[in-house]
């Protein structure tokens, strides 16, 4: 293929610790020497790319970048036998969008060891409604329901109004369970459509949890934010409890003690989908696209162009975003 020019969210550093983001002309022969190259039809926007854009070296140690860690979309050009040019097929997580430019470009070229070829049952840019926020969701929900049962009580998911929350929130209502949130937001009325049983403001949430052990209350609890929330729900949860552990957008930190651990054999689940086996993702995106694959779904997003992104880049640094945010890159 030629050099072929085509558009892309570029972050540059303009000056030491200063970035900014445009919309720039990249060509196809400055991406990486991989395996696989992809038309990019559609993203999402992740926290973790937010944090791209604006900076973090934690998450992206070179700039100029492209973020974007998911993307759907065509083959273009591939070596390897098992992944044909005209698929359809998701790239999400490992390094992708952080030190790998990623999917606010219209074409990215990554190693076939990334590549999943899209579930039937969704469309690409289902995919990316679900995307590594439903990844998470989906593996947070598949350690939970290993063992605790609609049966066994109600289930806390915090952040519910978030990408990984509001999807989880989805999915599990769907198999039947009873599902309290967390939420700082005053608007509600998605969780409402999402099947959620109650609500709890954040701040109503965190009253009185400085004790060192709660009232039992959860079976499980899917925790999104990190955090004096995290710890609270781990406080609060019933003997022989699940909590799973995927996100630290209130705080990495995690003020607790052992007592939940000791006097009621609660246990602690992390969920790591940038580098999960690809055996396990793909029995992830299978269920995306079957069993799990809730009626509300393609009413949760808003679909940008690329050119909104920076917007909605700041909104989600604030906690703004409600749902989630689909990139149309066509």
């Amino acid at each position: 293929m030629d050099n072929l020019s085509y558009n892309a969210l570029i972050v540059e550093e303009i000056k030491k610790n200063e970035f900014a983001q445009q919309v720039k002309k990249a060509f196809i022969n400055d991406l990486p020497d991989n395996e696989v190259l992809i038309r990019v039809c559609y993203s999402s926007l992740n926290y973790k790319d937010a944090l791209s854009a604006t900076g973090n070296r934690g998450v992206t140690k070179q700039y100029p970048h492209t973020p974007g860690i998911d993307a759907a979309g065509i083959v273009e050009k591939s070596c390897i036998d098992t992944i044909k040019k005209g698929e359809k097929v998701i790239v999400t997580s490992y390094d992708l969008g952080m030190n790998t430019p990623g999917g606010f470009g219209q074409y990215i070229r990554v190693p076939g060891a990334w590549v999943v070829k899209l579930p039937d049952g969704l469309s690409l840019k289902q995919s990316m409604i679900w995307g590594t926020a439903g990844l998470t969701a989906g593996m947070s929900v598949f350690k939970l329901i290993q063992t605790i049962r609609p049966e066994h009580g109600d289930i806390l998911v915090t952040g519910a109004t978030g990408g990984v929350g509001s999807l989880t929130s989805g999915i599990l209502s769907l198999l039947g369970y009873s599902v309290t949130a967390v939420s700082g937001k005053t608007d509600t009325s998605l969780l409402d459509k999402l099947g959620v049983k109650t609500v709890i403001a954040r701040k109503e949430f965190l009253k009185n949890t400085a004790q060192t052990i709660l009232k039992p209350r959860w079976a499980g609890v899917i925790d999104t934010v990190g955090g004096e929330i995290l710890a609270a729900a781990i406080k609060s949860t019933k003997t022989g409890g699940i909590v799973t552990c995927c996100g630290n957008v209130a705080s990495p930190d995690l003020p607790i003690n052992v007592f939940p651990f000791i006097l009621r054999g609660v246990s602690l689940l992390g969920i790591n989908s940038q580098t999960c086996p690809m055996e396990f993702r793909l029995k992830i995106w299978e269920k995306l696209g079957s069993d799990w694959k809730f009626d509300y779904l393609e009413k949760i997003y808003e679909e940008i162009s690329l050119d909104k992104v920076t917007d909605k880049i700041k909104l989600i640094l604030k906690g703004g975003l409600t749902g989630r945010t689909l990139l149309n890159l066509d």
